[in-house]
Formats: structure tokens, C-alpha cells, sequence
């Protein structure tokens, strides 16, 4: 079950639904979406109404102060659903797997890939 954060109208967020400090949710209480109908984040299916309320769950993201800091903060928990920092779960997919590309591989072993060869194994 996931646990929604719920900010009344005051701004003040219910620590119960959260799981965490409200500390970590300050950054919440600018954002645009606050107030707007949650389900307009949550489109379903790939067709051209749901793709038309992607669009306009972008627009609000996009007009927000908060944006890259929602970005983040769903990149860093893993969000796999909805519109997030004025992103898709396709846009999020490709962020975290270029992210992925471009973490150099641990001090002392290669990165295999394309133009690098495996060393075989040997016992």
C-alpha cells in the first residue's frame, strides 16, 4: 500500500499518512499541485485522453516553483507512476538509466560494454 502525504489547506502536512518527519516535506508546501485534483497526476493508459491529461499535469508542474526539487525528490524514491517534477514514468525511466551510464564503474574493475571486451574467466 502506498501512503499518500495529505497537506490540509493550511499547509500543514499529517505526519501519520507520511511515514516521516514533515522536515522532508517542507519543499511540498509551494508546489502547484497542492489543491489540484490528485487523480490528474495518475493518467491511465496510453490513450490520446490519458496523454492529453499528461499534458496538463505537465502544465502545472511546469508552471510550479518547486518542479526540480519534486524531480528530484521521485527520482530518489523510485516513483514508477504518475506525472512527477513535469515528468512521465517513460521521461523518469530514461533519466535514472542515463544516470546509470554515467556512474563511472567501481576503482578497479572495467565496465563492460560496448568496445570493452570481458576478460575471461579463469579458476
Amino acid at each position: 500500500m502506498t501512503a499518500r502525504l495529505h497537506i490540509d489547506q493550511t499547509g500543514t502536512t499529517d505526519e501519520s499518512r507520511t511515514g516521516s518527519g514533515a522536515d522532508a516535506w517542507d519543499w511540498l508546501r509551494d508546489a502547484a499541485c497542492v489543491g489540484a485534483d490528485p487523480e490528474l497526476f495518475f493518467p491511465v493508459g496510453d490513450s490520446d485522453p490519458a496523454a492529453e491529461q499528461t499534458e496538463r499535469a505537465k502544465a502545472v508542474c511546469h508552471s510550479c516553483p518547486v518542479e526540480s526539487r519534486c524531480l528530484e525528490w521521485a527520482l530518489d524514491t523510485g516513483r514508477t507512476s504518475g506525472v512527477w517534477g513535469g515528468t512521465d514514468e517513460e521521461e523518469r525511466r530514461r533519466l535514472r538509466r542515463n544516470e546509470r551510464r554515467r556512474v563511472p564503474a567501481p576503482r578497479g574493475r572495467q565496465a563492460s560494454g560496448p568496445g570493452r571486451a570481458r576478460r575471461p574467466r579463469t579458476h
